[in-house]
């Protein structure tokens, strides 16, 4: 049997623009992505798969120093939730993506793993975040 718990965290100020930091890195990668990806149809009518994407994460972090402040499976997540976007637009089911916009009030990035919880205390450790506290 599986259980869920969510959580609402509290973060300090310097855990707030630390994810601030995430919030910005994963949207510059998915945009960049998205480029990557018209780019590459309209030159080769072919898609480029996530996997690509990923390898040239590589070169975009040595271009861009500052995304390696960020963990980088959430980078990746972001080329998942890319390829997650075309996926559903080819079955018709969404439009075709869009670039994301820092307006957007509704922010998000995944940490797949590597996070830990300590149900005691109500608290949750991220990578390269640290312990935040459960308030509720």
């Amino acid at each position: 049997m599986l259980r869920a718990f969510k959580y609402r965290m509290y973060p300090n100020q310097e855990q707030k623009d630390i994810f601030s930091k995430y919030f910005g890195a994963v949207r510059f990668v998915y945009n960049w992505g998205l480029e990557q990806k018209i780019r590459t149809y309209k030159e080769t009518d072919k898609s480029i798969s996530r996997f690509n994407l990923n390898k040239e994460l590589v070169n975009l972090k040595k271009d861009n120093i500052w995304l390696n402040e960020v963990y980088s499976q959430s980078l990746q997540g972001a080329t998942l939730n890319l390829e997650d976007s075309f996926t559903r637009f080819h079955r018709k089911q969404n439009d075709f993506p869009k670039f994301k916009s820092k307006k957007n009030k509704v922010q998000s990035f995944s940490i797949p793993q590597y996070y830990k919880v300590d149900f005691d205390n109500n608290m949750v450790r991220l990578p390269k975040i640290g312990w935040l506290k459960n308030k509720g």
